[in-house]
């Protein structure tokens, strides 16, 4: 990996977990000593964090990690609806159009595999298990649907907006009780994919991304119990 890649995936990991908040002068100087590199590679990195939208230059400080708010979550949630519903029933349609070829076999049961591996996530969440286990399964499912679509326009599209949605999700509170809900409908979407149910497959993450925007915009950032490092899910 290129330096520059290795800063740009640095910061961006750090911007997206929080560990770098909103506000934060990238200095190139300190980030440079700070990664153990030179500044070129760090520009270099830094230029694509503001075309990724995740920093942006601020009057006389230089690069600066970009706002987040709350506010952002329809307009986001109106552009993740479209995207992921139809990369969903993308990759149902291609498992139903399978004749039985390992390739599209190993899709529909590695989606079913997920599936189980969600249900089984469901009592544990539910009871407040650390979920950093969980949000590693959904990235999971998220790589599974990327590659399962067969379009890499639209997966390219679905990883950038992650990026912002990520941030997002630690503006609201850790609930133990929609984390079991959402693991209960990241698998019907996942089951529905290995299916080859292509309409159920929509349908099902639909219901899902209008109760995890539901979620989100019924946090308060401003409260309390809801500190900005933790994350729920969406």
């Amino acid at each position: 990996m290129r330096a520059s890649d290795r800063a740009y995936t640095a910061l961006r990991e750090e911007i997206i977990d929080g560990s770098l908040a909103p506000g934060t002068v990238l200095g190139e100087v300190e980030q440079s000593q700070r990664l153990g590199l030179s500044r070129t590679p760090l520009r270099e990195a830094l230029a694509r964090l503001v075309s990724d939208g995740l920093a942006e230059p601020a009057a006389g400080r230089g690069i600066v990690v970009s706002a987040v708010s709350l506010d952002e979550a329809a307009p986001l949630f109106d552009l993740r609806i479209a995207l992921e519903t139809l990369a969903a029933r993308r990759a149902a349609e291609r498992i139903a159009r399978s004749d039985g070829t390992s390739g599209a076999r190993g899709g529909a049961d590695a989606f079913a595999a997920l599936a189980d591996r969600f249900e089984q996530a469901r009592g544990l969440l539910a009871a407040g298990t650390d979920p950093t286990a969980y949000y590693a399964l959904t990235r999971e499912l998220d790589a599974a649907l990327d590659a399962a679509c067969q379009n890499a326009y639209l997966a390219e599209s679905l990883r950038g907006l992650r990026l912002h949605l990520g941030r997002l999700r630690r503006l609201a509170r850790n609930s133990p009780d929609r984390l079991a809900d959402s693991a209960r409908e990241h698998a019907d979407i996942a089951r529905a994919i290995a299916s080859g149910d292509p309409e159920l497959a929509a349908a099902s993450t639909l219901v899902h991304l209008r109760r995890a925007l539901a979620h989100l915009q019924g946090a308060d950032p401003t409260d309390p119990a809801a500190p900005a490092h933790q994350e729920t899910t969406a």
